[in-house]
C-alpha cells in the first residue's frame, strides 16, 4: 500500500510539472520593456523606428496601432496581416492592459504569433497591473 501511495505522489508530481511547463510564459525577461522607457522614447521623439501594437481592446499609447483582443481569432489574423511584410528585425512592442497579466487573454496569444512569425526583436510592455495603473495613471504619452 505505502508503494502505492508513492507512486501516485510521483505521477501527481510529473504532471503537475508538466502542466506548469504547458503554461510558462512565451517570452522571457529580457523581453519584458518597461513602460517608462517606452513613454521616454516616445516623447523623445525616438520611436519612429518602433511598431507598437494594442493587442487589447484600445490602443491608448501614443503611435500605437489598434488591432483589438487578441484572444479573437479574428483579431489574432488581423495581427498576422498587419506584421507579414514587417521585417522580422523591426523592434515590436505589444500591449493590452486591460488585466493583470496573469490574467490577460490577449498577450499570450499574440506573442506567441510574433514568435512564431520570426519576430526577433519582439517584446512586451510591461503593464503588470493595467494599462490605467502603469500607464495612465503615470501621465505617460496617449492617443488623445
Amino acid at each position: 500500500m505505502k508503494y502505492l501511495f508513492i507512486m501516485a505522489c510521483m505521477v501527481c508530481s510529473m504532471f503537475s510539472q508538466f502542466s506548469a511547463q504547458q503554461t510558462q510564459d512565451p517570452w522571457n525577461e529580457s523581453q519584458l520593456m518597461d513602460p517608462a522607457l517606452l513613454a521616454s522614447r516616445i516623447t523623445a521623439n525616438k520611436a519612429k523606428d518602433v511598431i507598437i501594437i494594442s493587442v487589447g481592446p484600445e490602443a491608448v499609447i501614443k503611435g500605437s496601432v489598434d488591432i483589438g483582443p487578441t484572444h479573437e481569432p479574428e483579431n489574432l489574423e488581423k495581427l498576422r496581416n498587419y506584421l507579414k511584410n514587417i521585417p522580422k528585425g523591426k523592434e515590436v512592442i505589444i500591449y493590452c492592459g486591460c488585466c493583470p497579466f496573469v490574467k490577460c487573454p490577449n498577450i499570450r496569444p499574440a506573442f506567441k504569433l510574433l514568435q512564431e512569425m520570426g519576430f526577433k526583436n519582439a517584446k512586451l510592455l510591461n503593464l503588470p497591473k493595467n494599462i490605467k495603473v502603469d500607464w495612465l495613471d503615470k501621465d505617460y504619452p496617449t492617443n488623445d
